[in-house]
């Protein structure tokens, strides 16, 4: 009996041994295998960041990563390397996300992402105080952060066709030095709030959205010249659109106006209009011109069609002075 004890216990013991042995033997192989894994990830980083190193160029004095229709769908984090660059620009790379450390490279001035896969826009994007440009056309993104009001030097934003960002945070109308703004198609059903609030802003495109009417507080909008609504669902103006004083382009084609509001003939700063595709009321046939180069120059429905547009509408009895005038009063004027 003691005899089968003590084999027992040195079988156990041989046992133990070979367990520890085995352990020890499959952590070390662990260990090697993670130490492997990690140098092929530096190599792997090291071989990005020389591709990268020569997709640097300089011009105007200015530092650009200048990548374009080459597969990148994520940036490695070797790209901290070169943080004093002071430009992107990466065109149909396929990229899916802009990188966490963004906030890191506090030299840049442009960043240009259009024409990729990106979703989202990280917080970080708030860091960069340097930051002029932002173009991120062509992208899925939904949402803006609240965050982006921190680009204190923000003077361009391009969004446009996103196709689903349908509101801004309030916070960007803190960008007092944004002057142009890119919106078009996306789904957008009225003017922001933070919009009519950008004090600085001087050309806005919200062409191909789903609004349907303009605010009455668009004449905040005192310093815009240059306004694109081309194809929305608009259906009448606010007389509040006459005391845009700088407004000199104004774009409603593909709307669906009935008319032009009387008020409009205030804005003597309008030097190009568009009513085209509109089912206005009242059919207007310009006067020929004296010579045929003003006739192929003249905009058949510009700045003359909307003059002549609202004499005609006076001489019919059919005046419209702007979008709070009700049926029941045109109809007494008449």
């Amino acid at each position: 009996m003691s005899e089968n004890v003590v084999s027992t216990g040195a079988v156990n013991a041989v046992k133990e041994v070979w367990e520890k042995r085995i352990k020890k033997l499959n952590e070390d192989l662990k260990r090697e295998k993670e130490f492997q894994q990690k140098l092929v990830r530096i190599w792997e980083e090291r071989v990005c960041l020389t591709k990268l190193r020569e997709k640097v160029t300089k011009e105007d004095g200015r530092v650009i990563l200048k990548i374009e229709k080459e597969e990148w769908k994520t940036l490695p984090s070797s790209l901290l390397k070169l943080n004093q660059l002071q430009e992107w620009q990466l065109h149909r790379i396929g990229l899916l996300k802009i990188p966490e450390f963004i906030g890191r490279f506090q030299n840049l001035i442009v960043l240009d992402l259009s024409r990729n896969t990106i979703t989202e826009i990280p917080r970080g994007i708030g860091l960069l105080t340097r930051l002029q440009e932002l173009i991120l056309s062509y992208n899925r993104i939904k949402t803006v952060p609240m965050e982006l009001s921190y680009c204190a030097s923000l003077e361009k934003l391009e969004l446009a066709v996103n196709r689903d960002i349908s509101d801004l945070p309030q916070e960007l109308s803190n960008l007092l030095k944004l002057t142009h703004l890119d919106l078009s198609m996306n789904l957008f059903t009225t003017i922001p709030p933070a919009v009519l609030n950008m004090p600085a802003l001087e050309w806005l495109d919200m062409g191909s959205n789903r609004l349907e009417q303009l605010p009455d507080t668009i004449e905040r909008m005192q310093n815009l010249h240059t306004l694109w609504l081309q194809r929305n669902e608009i259906t009448c103006l606010p007389e509040t659109i006459s005391s845009m004083k700088n407004l000199s382009t104004l774009v409603l084609s593909n709307n669906k106006l009935q008319d032009i509001p009387v008020c409009m003939e205030k804005m003597t700063n309008l030097r190009f209009v568009n009513f085209r595709d509109n089912p206005l009321k009242l059919e207007v046939t310009l006067p020929p011109s004296e010579n045929i180069e003003e006739e192929e120059e003249r905009e058949l429905f510009g700045l003359q069609f909307m003059h002549t547009y609202i004499q005609e509408s006076r001489r019919a009895g059919n005046q419209v002075n702007c979008s709070t005038t009700s049926p029941n009063s045109i109809d007494a004027d008449g």
